[in-house]
Order: C-alpha cells, then sequence, then structure tokens
C-alpha cells in the first residue's frame, strides 16, 4: 500500500530558453512489515491448532522444540553480554557476579552435551535422521530446554538415581584409604566421619571442616586418587569417565574449582536472593535431587553446604567433591 504523493514542478533554465520539467520525488510507502507478520502469526495459530488437534503428541514435540530454540537464542545473547563484558573489563568467568558465572557454566555443559547432534546433522540430507534421534534419544542429545516439564523430572530422577548408586563407592573407597593416612588423628575422624555415614548419620559442617588437610595431600589429593576412586567421583558430576584417568582427573579439578568460586559468588549475592526455582537448580547443580524436597529443606541444605565450602582452599578441591556424596547421602536426615 503506497501513499499518494504530491508532484512538484521544477523549472529549469538553460541556454536555449525555459523548459519545464515535471520530477516525482520518491515516494515513502507504508511499511508492509507489520502486515506480514500479522498475516504469518494467523497462518501459525491456525497451523498450531490444526497440529494440537489432528497429531497431539507432535503437537507437544513441536512446542518443546519451538520454545527450546527460543530459550536457547536468550541464553546465546546472554552468554555474548557476559562475554563483552569479561573483555571489557578484563577477568576471569570464575570473577563474575553469581548468575552470570552460573549462566556461563550450564551454558558451557549444554552445548558440549549437543555437539554429537552437530556433527551427526553435518552430513547432506541428515535432518531427517536428526530428528528421529532426536525423538528417541531426547535425554542423551538434547539438553534442559528442549525437554518438556514432564521429560525434565523424569531425567533429573534419572540423573541422581546414578549419582545416588555410585555413593556408597565413593564412601567406601574413602574408608580402603584411610589406613595410608598418614597422621593418626586424622585417620581417626576421618574413620568417625565415615561410621558416622554409613550408620545413616548426617554429618554436620564441623566435622568435615576438621579433616580437609587430609584432602590437600595424598593418600585423597586430587593428584593422588586411583583411576578407580577418580571415576566414580566424574560420576557425581556430568564428566566422560572413560576417558583417560589424566583427562578425567583434570576435567574433575576443573569443574570443582568452578564449583567453588560460584559457591563463593552464591555466598556474596547471599540465599535470600535466590528465587525457589534457582534454590532448587542450586541444589541439583551441588548434586541433590531436589524433587522431594521442600524450599525449606533446599535452602537449609544450600547453607549447610556453603558454610562449608567458603571455607574450602583450591588445594582442597578433592573433599568438594567427595562432599557430593557426604553431604547427599543421608540428606534429609531422619527425625528421631
Amino acid at each position: 500500500m503506497f501513499r499518494l504523493c504530491q508532484r512538484a514542478v521544477f523549472i529549469h533554465k538553460q541556454r536555449s530558453g525555459f523548459r519545464f520539467r515535471l520530477v516525482f520525488p520518491s515516494c515513502s510507502s507504508y511499511s508492509t512489515s507489520q502486515v506480514r507478520l500479522g498475516v504469518l502469526q494467523r497462518v501459525s495459530d491456525k497451523y498450531e491448532r490444526f497440529l494440537e488437534q489432528r497429531f497431539p503428541r507432535f503437537y507437544i514435540l513441536y512446542r518443546t522444540l519451538r520454545r527450546g530454540f527460543q530459550l536457547l537464542f536468550e541464553d546465546v545473547k546472554e552468554v555474548r553480554r557476559i562475554k563483552r563484558i569479561m573483555r571489557s573489563n578484563n577477568i576471569h568467568h570464575r570473577e563474575l557476579p553469581y548468575r552470570d558465572m552460573e549462566r556461563l557454566l550450564l551454558f558451557r555443559r549444554d552445548m558440549i552435551k549437543a555437539v554429537p547432534l552437530v556433527v551427526i546433522s553435518l552430513p547432506p540430507f541428515a535432518v531427517g535422521l536428526v530428528f528421529v534421534l532426536m525423538c528417541l534419544f531426547p535425554r542423551q542429545l538434547l539438553f534442559r530446554h528442549f525437554w518438556t516439564p514432564q521429560q525434565q523430572r523424569k531425567f533429573q530422577a534419572i540423573t541422581h538415581l546414578k549419582r545416588s548408586k555410585h555413593q556408597a563407592e565413593i564412601l567406601n573407597n574413602l574408608v580402603w584409604t584411610i589406613p595410608h593416612v598418614d597422621k593418626w588423628p586424622r585417620r581417626t575422624l576421618l574413620l568417625s566421619l565415615c561410621a558416622k555415614i554409613q550408620s545413616g548419620v548426617h554429618p554436620s559442617v564441623s566435622e568435615l571442616n576438621a579433616i580437609c588437610e587430609v584432602f590437600s595431600g595424598p593418600p585423597l589429593g586430587m593428584q593422588y586418587l586411583a583411576p578407580r576412586h577418580l571415576r566414580s567421583l566424574g560420576s557425581q558430576l556430568p564428566v566422560i569417565v572413560w576417558l583417560p584417568s589424566f583427562l578425567v582427573r583434570r576435567r574433575l579439578t576443573t569443574k570443582a574449582l568452578d564449583l567453588l568460586y560460584l559457591d563463593r559468588a552464591l555466598d556474596s549475592l547471599g540465599l535470600d536472593q535466590l528465587s525457589d526455582e534457582e534454590m532448587k537448580r542450586a541444589c541439583d547443580l551441588r548434586g541433590l535431587s531436589p524433587s522431594h524436597l521442600s524450599s525449606s529443606q533446599c535452602r537449609e541444605w544450600l547453607q549447610q553446604w556453603l558454610q562449608f565450602s567458603i571455607q574450602v582452599k583450591e588445594s582442597e578441591t578433592s573433599l568438594l567433591l567427595h562432599s557430593i556424596a557426604i553431604l547427599t547421602l543421608n540428606y534429609p536426615p531422619v527425625p528421631k
């Protein structure tokens, strides 16, 4: 749709005399973008209603994927903003505020998980295969943005079930290592802690702080853990445990340091600033399943975790990894 423009007459004087010339200036037009968007929106709404009525299962998948790409696009914009802040201020990601650091770490974890799907989609005409694989293996190939609420609850339960299966193994590895602890008082404290946990009692922060030094050197420091011990710890975090042991050790050290600085940023922010959703996500990130816990229980556990974590040194990150099992195995405590 165009608007009628006024014609202007200009008189140009030339050597041969006067000549009249009609000039039509450039006409401005009404923008058609809004009209097109309105038409596309109506077509999209009709298409969605058709899918919802005729193919309800496919409609759920379609809506999930559409929302997933919207959330992913928002994450990309936020991560670009965070990266600009890091470059302009010349800071490491471990110096960021809590929410920015958490978003960046979660985005990296999601992108690493999406790499196999990207590789599979590289060959020509592989889009159909990728779509089929996404439907058949959503937990292995997709991440949280592309899961339905039911899938999120189901996959979170599967993840925590796998974690819980290895927690007893982590505790047994600690018990087997006790005879190799050099000083008798440290050995006694560690043995008392393991016996208490095995009897079903939730440990206190003071008991964990009392054994910090045991995890800074042999035999429980990160550089001294056996490959089997490393792989049991890797089951508590998103780490590929079948890689060579030196790579598993490096990945665990990096993730433990990221978690340590994330805890310090959370302590600076304060738990009172977190919403219920953020609090449950924080518990899940630290190994505790929030699905059957109330908001007050999540807050209580996070307070205990932070009281312990902010006193851990960088050389004691092995204790931080072990504590994912130690502090979650018997929580919430059974009332007497």
